[in-house]
């Protein structure tokens, strides 16, 4: 009996040391490559190019946490802040053009704090 409570105890150490490990946290850098094909669009309007929604799909299946979608809504303000001549009203529609749901509205006024 005690043997087995010595395994389940190695086997949820495991758990709780290798699953941390095991999922990477999204970054600014994924964000901002995902979304690249996405500027001129952004910029000047039209219709989003392919490899612009593929990275928005892209990026909403890598979101799969509160602090990766938490992390994605930071990094595409601050993107919105550095890149001059983003169009916030195209940069809010371009989920939606794209055909991707996401659970915020992309704005410089979203409180990223809030996304779940």
């Amino acid at each position: 009996m005690a043997g087995l409570k010595l395994i389940c105890g190695l086997v949820l150490l495991c758990m709780l040391v290798v699953e941390p490990m095991a999922t990477t946290a999204l970054t600014c850098g994924q964000v901002a490559s995902e979304t690249a094909g996405c500027i001129r669009y952004l910029q000047r309007g039209g219709n989003p190019p392919a490899a612009c929604c593929n990275g928005v799909r892209n990026l909403n299946r890598q979101a799969r946490t509160t602090r990766d979608r938490q992390t994605a809504c930071r990094c595409l303000q601050t993107a919105a802040r550095t890149i001059s001549g983003i169009n916030a009203k195209l940069a809010a529609g371009l989920p939606a053009k794209c055909g991707v749901k996401i659970p915020y509205k992309i704005s410089p006024s979203t409180n990223c704090n809030r996304v779940r």
